[in-house]
């Protein structure tokens, strides 16, 4: 199940219109981070056409729902060192299974998600676009990415859940504070990697559980 999450939105008629192109590819659940706007009013029913009952069924939340997995928006590409360092939508719909709670966090129209937002994610996405006006308006670009991931929805596989990667990050937590390291920063990185590194791969409930025996037999 893919959730789309806006966070902080400030313009009904955008949200009208994201609950539209949700529509246009069969996504159904919406949830609405602290928005500033009233996503029930005309603009936004005006703009959403055919896709009411998205709006309507929509949930307002005070804070970013717990996810299975979570995948950041960015229009600011970062370096490969770079917590920004991001997919591409087709990059993103090649690695990504249907099944599992996935979340997409789409930021508000003016400033896009915060550094702490997007360090929340499993890994980021974001649309190529002109260098001289990057930055896409929040319906257009969850067409692009709505898209993408409507065209590879062929690509089903069961996800390991929220609760079996946290169980899997406790066993590599563990492994890794018995090992040795130079500096304190250079033990955290071990595990900031490993974090990333596995959260891009989308896991499967079978390969978490043979690296859960993996890391068990390390320790």
């Amino acid at each position: 199940m893919i959730t789309v999450i806006l966070v902080k939105p400030e313009t009904a008629g955008n949200v009208g219109a994201v609950a539209r192109v949700m529509a246009n590819f069969d996504l159904t659940k919406l949830v609405l981070v602290n928005p500033q706007c009233d996503h029930l009013s005309q603009e936004a029913r005006n703009r959403a056409k055919h896709a009411q009952e998205i709006l309507q069924k929509a949930t307002v939340a005070r804070r970013i729902p717990r996810m299975d997995y979570l995948v950041a928006t960015t229009a600011i590409a970062g370096t490969t060192f770079n917590p920004r360092s991001p997919l591409t939508p087709s990059q993103l719909a090649q690695k990504m299974p249907i099944k599992g709670n996935i979340g997409l966090l789409i930021g508000p129209e003016g400033d896009g998600l915060s550094i702490k937002d997007i360090l929340r994610a499993d890994f980021v996405v974001t649309i190529p676009s002109s260098k001289k006006y990057p930055t896409l308006n929040i319906s257009h670009a969850c067409a692009i990415l709505f898209y993408e991931l409507f065209n590879k929805a062929g690509n089903i596989h069961e996800v390991a859940s929220g609760k079996e990667k946290e169980i899997l990050f406790g066993y590599i937590k563990k492994t890794i504070a018995k090992m040795k390291f130079s500096t304190k920063e250079k033990k955290e990185t071990q595990y900031i990697v490993w974090k990333r590194l596995l959260g891009k791969s989308f896991l499967t409930k079978r390969e978490a559980f043979v690296l859960m025996g993996y890391f068990k037999k390390l320790r």
